[in-house]
């Protein structure tokens, strides 16, 4: 018995908290001059969601993301604290107009990273996606959260 309470602890300590919560995953389309690329991502809508964000977890899918709404227009700034995956950070208006990205973010980092302009949300996917898919400013994104 106590063997098995210490394996479950110790199972639990690896566990990300995120892992622990039910995910909903909502469709998101970015188109590029590449073409359309689809993805599924968590949207973070409280300002718990959005401090947490991807805290803690050591894993994305490729066709995974998670979008950032920050309920209205304006500058914002985020950080890598805690966050273990290299990141691409894709900073965009409320039409859903790319306008700016930080690329390869690096991990555990404090270094503040700027929106460069009123935006609307912030949808992070893994480190190079944005570079794979030919992502950059002036691109759209296509999902419920923009008009």
């Amino acid at each position: 018995m106590i063997l098995r309470r210490l394996f479950l602890a110790v199972l639990l300590a690896f566990v990300s908290p995120a892992l622990a919560q039910e995910v909903t995953l909502e469709p998101l389309e970015i188109a590029t001059t590449t073409g359309p690329h689809n993805f599924s991502v968590e949207v973070m809508r409280t300002d718990e969601q959005r401090a947490r964000g991807l805290m803690h977890r050591r894993f994305m899918a490729q066709d995974r993301g998670m979008l950032f709404d920050f309920k209205r227009e304006e500058p914002v700034a985020m950080w890598m604290k805690n966050t273990y995956l290299s990141l691409d950070m894709v900073f965009i208006d409320k039409s859903g107009k790319v306008v700016n990205i930080a690329e390869n973010t690096e991990p555990l980092s404090e270094r503040i990273i700027p929106s460069a302009g009123p935006v609307l949300a912030v949808l992070e996917l893994n480190a190079g996606t944005a570079r794979r898919i030919g992502l950059k400013p002036g691109d759209r994104l296509r999902h419920s959260l923009f008009k």
